[in-house]
């Protein structure tokens, strides 16, 4: 009785991590809307009214970093990451699973741990002495954005963990928890993935 008890408690787990990366992927993917709005009004002031901003400039690289940086564990999410699938992709759900959960452990719960445990000193640093834009008129938050890549590495590795234990899932026999895209139903029907 315990053994179905802990396998829901890990598909309960997996829901609420993947939860979080969906709603988060979701909203951060409005900073490219965002970017493509600064970038114009930088190129109107620029070439219509003769008018550069340093400080808008900087906006579209912070932006930009933000949204691929947190919105990572969206991405690994949707297994929307780039991948050498030679012999993965004809494998069976089985042999995935123990891949992917190998993956986890081996190799993405590991370099999420030494990207945090290498660049810690390196946003402390910043931290420490409010680091800014080289630019008077620049954003004066890069350590801010230094912030974000424990954002990163919190967010990936969380959906590693949920990856790890949908792989445990599987290999238990139990089917794993639907995807939040498989989730949602917007006019009656599921949407396969987000990108569909």
């Amino acid at each position: 009785m315990a053994e179905p008890t802990r396998l829901r408690a890990l598909a309960r787990l997996c829901r609420g991590i993947d939860a979080l990366n969906d709603r988060i992927g979701r909203g951060v993917a409005w900073l490219a809307l965002a970017m493509v709005l600064i970038q114009f009004v930088v190129v109107l002031l620029r070439y219509v009214f003769g008018v550069g901003s340093i400080y808008l400039q900087e906006m579209i690289v912070y932006l930009h970093g933000i949204m691929f940086m947190v919105g990572a564990g969206y991405a690994l999410l949707y297994n929307e990451h780039v991948r050498v699938d030679v012999f993965y992709r004809e494998a069976s759900t089985r042999w995935k699973a123990k891949v992917d959960l190998a993956g986890v452990v081996l190799f993405l719960l590991p370099v999420c741990t030494l990207i945090t445990v290498y660049s810690w000193p390196y946003i402390a640093k910043a931290w420490a002495v409010r680091e800014g834009s080289i630019e008077a008129s620049g954003i004066q938050g890069v350590y801010l954005l230094k912030t974000v890549i424990l954002f990163f590495t919190a967010l990936v590795a969380l959906q590693g963990i949920a990856l790890a234990l949908r792989s445990i899932l599987r290999l238990a026999g139990v089917t794993p928890p639907p995807l939040p895209a498989e989730r949602r139903t917007d006019d009656g029907g599921t949407t396969a993935s987000p990108s569909s």
